[in-house]
């Protein structure tokens, strides 16, 4: 990635449409409605042979105080100093309006690299908006239609120019899951852990219903206000993505839309928001599930936490405003309780107290981090689980349906991140769920995986004996020649090749 292109102006100019268009998904939520963005979201763009990072940023609003609005604008203006290039979008439309130029005057103040761009300039009835930017100093405008892709050649020629002048940055990949292990790599000992590094954060998403403090949270792990946090509910809109360090380990943070209960999420925004958190667990290692300590294991959080699983994502249960319990060691009992009962799919996750205000216990949930990331990774050789599967079925024999006995014959580690085993065995349509939990539970409690997700795949072998095809045509073989040695000794003694009768 060579530049980084920040997407500013006003409300409802089409910078959402722009982002999507230039990362070739549709990443951040579009609609009509002024002010669907509130965050700043990154994303890794293409445009002709160019790569680049692009933010998309909320729109600049007048407003100065310390109103949802003005603080959406200050998170603008740092996404405007920290990026390479400011492309300052208009409405090509509704031409220059008074608001776009007090922001033109705060551009050429704060970024160097200033492009100015008239959205929504296809046909004649942008021809007049276009024309009149050239009164904000800006320089030639770019027409473009983000809605449309007309006029990203002329982007891509302001662009070119520019992106010589940056030195390459390394942006955060897709997180490695389901990794299948050669047979070499699962005949041994478990390897080293390969630590996250700032090539190779570690990914985590941080979820939960609305304000549960999850954009407090990360504000707080990244020493600075990076995130808009206030008390309405539902502040965050997009699942936001932030490179930091967290107590000396490389993390891209995964901050997202609280997920209410299905029967609430009713307006098509928030359904929206509600997908793209739920997209924001795919693009994770390690998920952390953030309650509200007041109001724990509501059944949207088990659902959340549920769905973690199902995806086969390492699991934090953290519960937060941990600083305004009173009795303390009764509630961690009662939350310790409920979350046995309640998640046993996540036996021995780790679950932690922090306070998102104060900062306090995030040094718990650090190590809670780390941890669960490095069950995620585990392996254990073929030797030690076959040991294993002998003296588990020794103690709780699989059940005979029918009468006809099922056998476990052998097992393996298949896959990491999350740990899967093949298990090769007899009647493998006959053994029931209780058995493979009853296997799960084994290998979390003697190999130490605790809460993590744990896959088991049961495959077909109907002979104990791999060679059983193999020495079925020894004999063959072997008859065959005997018989030549016959007819050959018979043939000497001048007898017919086959005896009469």
């Amino acid at each position: 990635m060579s530049f980084t292109l920040a997407i500013v102006g006003r409300p409802n100019v089409g910078k959402s449409t722009l982002f999507n268009r230039l990362v070739g998904k549709r990443l951040a939520l579009v609609d009509d409605t002024p002010g669907v963005t509130r965050d700043l979201r990154e994303g890794d763009a293409r445009l002709g042979d160019l790569r680049f990072v692009v933010i998309d940023s909320a729109g600049l609003e007048l407003a100065e105080d310390d109103s949802l609005q003005g603080r959406m604008r200050r998170l603008t203006e740092r996404a405007v100093e920290e990026a390479d290039i400011c492309l300052f979008l208009i409405d090509a439309r509704a031409g220059v309006t008074p608001a776009d130029e007090i922001f033109a005057d705060i551009l050429r103040k704060k970024n160097a690299h200033v492009i100015l761009a008239a959205n929504k300039a296809e046909g004649a009835a942008g021809d007049a908006g276009a024309l009149e930017a050239w009164s904000l100093g800006l320089g030639e405008p770019v027409r473009i239609s983000a809605e449309h892709g007309e006029g990203l050649d002329d982007l891509y020629d302001m662009l070119r120019p520019l992106a010589d002048d940056f030195a390459e940055k390394n942006v955060a990949q897709m997180p490695e899951v389901d990794v299948t292990l050669s047979e070499e790599e699962a005949a041994e000992d478990e390897s080293a852990l390969r630590m996250p590094t700032a090539s190779r954060p570690l990914q985590l998403a941080v979820i939960g219903r609305p304000n549960a403090g999850k954009s407090t949270l990360i504000n707080k792990i990244l020493g600075e206000d990076r995130l808009l946090t206030g008390p309405e509910a539902g502040i965050t809109r997009d699942a936001i993505s932030i490179t930091a360090d967290f107590m000396g380990t490389p993390m891209r943070i995964w901050d997202t839309a609280g997920m209410r209960k299905k029967a609430k999420v009713s307006g098509k925004l928030e359904k929206l928001s509600v997908a793209d958190g739920l997209r924001a667990v795919r693009f994770a290692e390690v998920v952390v599930v953030l309650l509200d300590v007041n109001i724990p294991f509501e059944v949207q959080d088990l659902r959340i936490a549920d769905f973690a699983e199902t995806e086969g994502r390492a699991v934090v249960v953290a519960a937060n405003k941990w600083d305004l319990e009173e009795d303390k060691p009764e509630k961690l009992k009662e939350l310790r309780d409920s979350f046995e009962r309640l998640l046993p799919q996540l036996k021995g996750a780790p679950l932690v107290t922090v306070s998102a205000k104060t900062g306090k216990g995030l040094d718990r949930l650090h190590n809670a981090i780390l941890k669960a990331y490095e069950v995620w990774n585990r392996r254990v050789s073929t030797a030690k689980l076959n040991q294993w599967l002998t003296a588990m079925t020794e103690a709780h024999p699989p059940p005979a349906p029918g009468g006809r006995r099922i056998k476990l014959r052998y097992i393996t580690q298949a896959k990491t991140r999350p740990p899967g085993f093949v298990i090769k065995s007899t009647h493998t349509d006959q053994i029931p769920e209780s058995y493979g939990r009853y296997l799960v539970n084994g290998l979390r409690a003697d190999f130490d995986m605790p809460g993590t997700p744990i896959r088991i795949y049961f495959r077909d072998q109907g002979s104990a004996n791999p060679y059983k095809d193999r020495k079925k045509s020894i004999p063959s073989r072997l008859t065959k020649h005997v018989e030549k040695k016959k007819h050959t000794a018979r043939k000497d003694k001048g007898l017919p090749s086959k005896p009469k009768g």
